[in-house]
């Protein structure tokens, strides 16, 4: 379960990884979701928050506060009304007393002096909830309702800017704590709202990237096939993303990786041997100016030439094929998609709340 100030977060896939010492490299993701879909739904409950029947609600429930206030207000005047008449009573019987009965006076005297503190404290608390009351801001109807229908369009609208809608979130959102539910393949928002409401919603997770279990291939096969390509720890990650175990069932490290390596006598990684002008499909998006995903599909439709020597396993691509004019062309092509101003957008896609 991870807690999450949900004003801070970006529009686009977040990990979180808990692993603990004896954990495999890239091994232990909990959380693993994409931002798209929960921006989304968060959008969409933050538009029901201020649609017109909430407002509606939000208005009958504050008359029924202020209803129940001006009550409580109402019985304890009542109280003082009762406190003034035992007052005087207490003062009346202190008058017809005789003052030789010095005890009988003194007793009645100290009667009097509660009841007259009674009344004095019943006039003060009187006078905070009227002032409590008082100082409540006034509920304009119509501008609650006007909020429920221009919201979506300040939201969207070009002048509108991050910080902006980060406290426009913040006024309707405490935090977020999300969880997994690993039975439907879902992410579990349990959304605190300021004002002590509470909404779960669920969102589905894209359900890619699992290694079919009757496919994993045993660990010393994955070896044979990636050694020499990748260094220890990015064959630790390629095992454990591969759901190969060792042989007492415990996750890749690097440690685990080089001593199964050494003892099958496979040849470790090296950057300067000749066929090593081959880079990560990572770095090679990071060189293109894309994302991964994008070179990734320019890798599937055959664009960008790239090897994967066994499936689950990492991408390699030759250096000198970035700079091909069919990989230019593609590449360019991803970037005449982009929209204007793609960096502004980039920064700003916090969450975009569907217009009316």
């Amino acid at each position: 379960m991870v807690r999450v100030n949900y004003g801070t977060m970006k529009g686009h896939a977040h990990r979180y990884q808990c692993r603990g010492d004896d954990e495999g490299v890239g091994a232990g993701v909990c959380i693993g979701i994409g931002g798209v879909r929960v921006d989304r739904a968060v959008a969409l409950a933050c538009l029901d928050a201020v649609s017109d029947r909430a407002v509606e609600a939000a208005i009958l429930a504050a008359d029924q506060i202020e209803k129940s206030n001006e009550d409580v207000i109402a019985a304890v005047e009542r109280n003082l009304e009762a406190a003034h008449y035992e007052a005087s009573l207490a003062a009346r019987r202190h008058e017809m007393v005789d003052p030789a009965k010095r005890h009988v006076a003194r007793e009645l005297e100290t009667r009097w002096n509660s009841a007259l503190q009674h009344v004095a404290e019943l006039e003060v608390r009187i006078e905070e909830l009227r002032l409590a009351a008082a100082a409540r801001p006034k509920i304009d109807r119509d501008a609650l309702l006007r909020l429920s229908q221009d919201l979506p369009a300040v939201w969207n609208a070009p002048s509108t800017d991050t910080r902006t809608k980060q406290r426009l979130i913040h006024v309707l959102i405490k935090e977020i704590i999300f969880d997994l539910d690993e039975t439907t393949n879902e992410v579990v928002l349990l959304v605190h709202w300021n004002g002590g409401r509470h909404t779960e919603i669920r969102v589905a997770r894209v359900k890619t990237g699992g290694y079919p279990e009757d496919l994993a291939p045993t660990a010393v096969e994955a070896l044979r096939k990636l050694a020499g390509y990748w260094p220890d720890k990015e064959l630790a990650v390629s095992l454990n993303r591969m759901r190969c175990k060792t042989g007492d069932d415990k996750s890749w490290t690097t440690v685990r990786v080089r001593e199964m390596r050494e003892r099958l006598g496979l040849p470790e990684y090296d950057p300067e041997k000749p066929d090593g002008k081959m880079i990560s499909l990572g770095k090679a998006a990071q060189q293109l100016g894309i994302c991964i995903g994008s070179a990734k599909t320019l890798a599937l439709k055959g664009v960008l030439p790239a090897i994967q020597h066994m499936p689950g396993a990492q991408w390699l691509v030759p250096v000198e094929s970035l700079t091909s004019e069919p990989v230019r062309i593609g590449v360019q092509k991803i970037i005449d998609r982009r929209p204007q101003h793609y960096e502004g957008y980039q920064y700003d896609k916090v969450i975009r709340l569907p217009g009316i």
